[in-house]
């Protein structure tokens, strides 16, 4: 352990020294965080650095170097004060650096006052209660999951099929502890043991981890990935469905919606009954989807299947079908006080249309 510390302290001193001599004004500060702050560090262990610069001379400071005589690799690395104010904000639950590294230099104690507003920040976000844009930001990790879930299931040769399973993975990991308003304090050693401390997860999380880890063969890997991205986002469908949301009166939301709705697709569906083109219907059909999901997100309405009305072997049906919706989403408007917009020509548009 002495050994240890010393060569450490070496290490820091060189760069300090080195900032003295080419860019004094570019070092902030140095701290230690990773196995020599969370005490798992091991006669093999490197030493992860905080290297904080204010500019760009800093990064002469960086270096890559291999220490043979313990056949130890290092990485000095430098970060800017951007990076940190970034991790701060808690995009992402790899932000130890920032919350739990140990300065054991600095050049200027404005440096570490800055450090400690940085980590207050993130802190007061962690202990907050966990909210809808906490909810988001966990989302946006579990989509890019899903986006390297498409990639692994369309992917062909095993080692593709594993790269691509490998990004997965990384962005479920991220994603439960975003669920979970947490972050990583001890790396990728004991992510399991950190994983399993977490409330919102899928069960067995860990074992579907090593499922996937030990398949041998390229169906293996797909079907038990797919397993776990589909226990993850049911935990995702859980969790959202405690969050409190506070949503606007329906009259403040639904106002013209019907009338978009009929303007965009009606006679869309019409002309893909005359035309038979079932590529305009479905697709109709999947733009007022995502309009009626951004609705239900703002205010309370009525539950709308509305892929039901799409029959493959029947557009006239589909668009009748579309008809009987419209007509129904009207009971909105009317729960809401809310009449539709209509006028018998263009001309009573007009007239109503400049009154001042």
């Amino acid at each position: 352990m002495e050994n240890l510390k010393k060569r450490n302290q070496k290490i820091i001193n060189a760069i300090i020294e080195k900032a003295n001599k080419i860019c004094p004004e570019s070092l902030a500060l140095i701290g230690i965080y990773g196995s020599f702050a969370t005490g798992d560090f091991h006669e093999k262990s490197d030493l992860d650095l905080l290297i904080l610069i204010n500019d760009d001379n800093g990064w002469q400071l960086g270096s890559t170097f291999i220490q043979d005589d313990l056949e130890v690799g290092h990485d000095i690395y430098c970060t800017t004060w951007e990076n940190l104010q970034n991790a701060a904000l808690y995009n992402d639950p790899n932000i130890a650096k920032l919350m739990d590294c140990e300065v054991v230099y600095c050049a200027d104690e404005k440096y570490r006052a800055e450090l400690e507003t940085l980590r207050k920040k993130a802190a007061d976000i962690l202990q907050k209660p966990f909210s809808i844009e906490d909810y988001q930001k966990a989302e946006n990790m579990l989509k890019e999951a899903e986006h390297f879930y498409a990639s692994a299931m369309t992917a062909e040769k095993i080692a593709d099929i594993r790269l691509q399973t490998g990004y997965a993975l990384y962005y479920i990991e991220n994603a439960v502890a975003m669920l979970n308003k947490k972050y990583f304090r001890y790396g990728t050693k004991r992510i399991y043991e950190e994983l399993e401390a977490m409330e919102h997860k899928p069960a067995g999380l860990c074992e579907m981890i090593e499922s996937i880890l030990s398949a041998n063969s390229a169906e293996k890997i797909k079907n038990n990935l797919t397993v776990l991205i589909s226990e993850t986002v049911r935990v995702f469908q859980s969790v959202k469905e405690k969050i409190p949301v506070h949503k606007k009166e329906a009259v403040d939301v639904i106002v013209g919606t019907y009338e978009e709705m009929f303007s965009n697709w009606r006679n869309k569906m019409y002309h893909a009954f005359k035309t038979q083109d079932r590529h305009l219907a479905f697709m109709s059909i999947t733009s007022l989807n995502a309009m009626l999901s951004e609705i239900s997100s703002e205010t309370e309405i009525g539950d709308y299947d509305v892929f039901d009305i799409y029959d493959p072997d029947d557009l006239q049906k589909t668009a009748q079908a579309f008809d009987d919706f419209l007509e129904e989403y009207l009971k909105e408007y009317s729960k809401a006080g809310v009449e539709p917009n209509k006028f018998k020509d263009i001309d009573s548009f007009v007239k109503k249309y400049l009154e001042i």
